[in-house]
């Protein structure tokens, strides 16, 4: 039997692929172009410079700094608190399991502005508006129960033989869950690291609401806004500035694309 043609298929995902990327595209042409020819809407940066780039690294490496450090300290958090639950929920026979597991999808169904507001009101008595350990905290309350979700699911999979072989040869519940749970999760952990890293270095609603003006703590979500003003926007560094930002997570997404593939489907075994 003849293999059936599939260009038609690949020119289909060809074209979906370009219309997608062209964002990215235009975000790069413009970052290279100068301002007096950004109008003209060139589909190639024939007045090409560098000038906007220079403007970017001048003004933006620190929000860039505070982005990566909220980012890489939401994952620590999420994965302290995820692992452990996860654990708990997945393979330890808890009271009230189903009500965790659907207080859990509950949770992420509350909207963002909503819980940012709360957080605001809770900041404010606190004192910690402007503060990174405030958006850290706040950017886990949405990546923690997508990543016991996610975790847990995948834990139920495991096969609970090599768990009792261990305790019938003595390992106690932190030597099974450190030894044996945790390495055999790899790909659902690094699946469920790149979502909190990528949902805190996106992050606007948070850093927006909880900034009470100073200005003293800004991720490069924030930053960006230094180039547009009431009368004027500078769109060559605001495009260069988002092309920055968006070097890390691109890196990251092409790194663990198989860790992602595989943690996002181990999980879907049925008890």
């Amino acid at each position: 039997m003849k293999r059936r043609s599939t260009w038609w298929k690949t020119l289909i995902a060809l074209v979906l692929t370009l219309i997608m990327l062209f964002p990215m595209y235009w975000m790069i042409n413009i970052s290279l172009t100068k301002r007096q020819s950004i109008r003209s809407g060139d589909l190639f940066p024939k007045d090409f410079t560098l000038e906007n780039y220079q403007a970017a690294f001048g003004t933006e490496l620190p929000y860039l700094g505070t982005s990566l450090i909220v980012a890489l300290c939401c994952v620590i958090l999420t994965l302290v608190i995820a692992l452990p639950s996860s654990y708990a929920l997945g393979m330890l026979n808890l009271r009230g399991r189903k009500s965790l597991n659907f207080a859990l999808i509950v949770a992420q169904m509350i909207p963002a502005v909503v819980m940012a507001l709360g957080f605001y009101q809770i900041y404010n008595q606190l004192g910690l508006l402007d503060s990174i350990w405030g958006l850290i905290l706040a950017d886990s309350t949405i990546a923690v129960p997508f990543a016991v979700m996610l975790l847990s699911s995948f834990m139920r999979s495991l096969p609970m033989s090599l768990v009792e072989a261990a305790k019938i040869d003595g390992a106690s519940q932190w030597t099974v869950f450190t030894r044996i749970v945790v390495p055999l999760s790899r790909n659902s952990i690094v699946t469920a690291s790149l979502f909190s890293f990528l949902w805190a270095w996106s992050d606007f609603m948070f850093a927006s609401t909880l900034n009470s003006g100073g200005g003293n703590v800004r991720p490069i979500t924030m930053g960006i806004y230094d180039f547009i003003g009431a009368q004027n926007q500078e769109w060559g560094p605001l495009m260069a500035t988002a092309v920055l930002a968006s070097i890390p997570t691109a890196v990251l997404l092409i790194v663990a694309q198989k860790y992602v593939s595989a943690g996002i489907t181990a999980g879907a075994v049925k008890d």
